[in-house]
């Protein structure tokens, strides 16, 4: 049998809505400075929220998690707020998380402090680089690029699937057509807006591991039993459902640039 095709007013909503994160997004990154971290620390404790009961914690162990986030969080405002990105911050992030650990003996929950909160801190210490709006709207939109890329290749080609057993909907075909899409807009960064070519040429390394991200919520939520993250976002579910992608390429855009400033 056929799935069904979703109702055009599910299509509606979810264009609109998608339009409407991308926006709030881009003009965060614009303004730069609290607004962005603004913007990402609500993102990142929202995430951390519903990572709680994907890994079947207790709403009280959940809620000691986030208190134990917001040290961190709070600590990576940019300066004169608070400290700004720096080691420090990232020794507080492993320290949360192992806190976490250690008293509810949930390493899982304590592994959610480091899963929202080293993006974060990523996102804010590439908007403070030289050149960090165009960075930073790298670093997004190369994990729109493979989403949308997959999505057309995956529907237009089909064939052999990914990861049935995680995301049936995922194909070879997919991967190839997100990776291919995340190196034209990697060029194309390079080409008008001051990307380093390394970096562009690292793009479609970037985009496997968005897609190895996306896989990996898939498997939460499949372990959990249920379809989506959570429902704050109107058709897309929840937080973690739209930036599962962002998750792991934040981090790892943000060692390329460090490992680039320090040799």
């Amino acid at each position: 049998m056929s799935e069904p095709v979703k109702p055009r007013s599910d299509l509606a909503i979810r264009t609109v809505s998608g339009i409407a994160l991308i926006a709030v997004a881009l003009a965060a990154l614009w303004g730069g400075g609290i607004w962005l971290w603004l913007l990402i620390s609500l993102a990142a404790m929202l995430m951390l929220a519903e990572w709680g009961p994907l890994v079947q914690s207790d709403p009280r162990h959940t809620r000691l998690a986030l208190y134990t986030a917001c040290i961190p969080l709070a600590l990576l405002a940019p300066r004169p707020v608070a400290m700004g990105p720096s080691f420090f911050i990232a020794g507080l992030i492993v320290g949360a998380s192992f806190f976490v650990t250690i008293v509810t003996r949930k390493p899982r929950l304590g592994f959610g402090i480091a899963y929202v909160a080293f993006p974060a801190l990523a996102l804010v210490f590439l908007r403070q680089q030289d050149n960090g709006f165009w960075l930073t709207l790298w670093t997004l939109a190369l994990v729109w690029a493979t989403d949308i890329g997959a999505y057309f290749a995956g529907r237009s080609i089909g064939g052999p699937k990914l990861a049935p057993k995680v995301s049936p909907n995922k194909t070879w075909a997919g991967l190839v057509g997100g990776v291919a899409s995340a190196l034209v807009l990697g060029l194309l960064f390079w080409r008008f807006a001051g990307l380093g070519l390394q970096l562009a040429l690292a793009s479609p390394i970037l985009a496997v591991i968005a897609q190895i991200g996306d896989l990996y919520e898939s498997w939460l939520k499949r372990q959990a039993g249920v379809k989506d993250s959570g429902t704050i976002l109107p058709g897309h579910g929840g937080v973690l459902d739209r930036l599962d992608g962002l998750v792991p390429v934040a981090p790892a855009a943000a060692a390329l640039i460090l490992l680039d400033t320090l040799l």
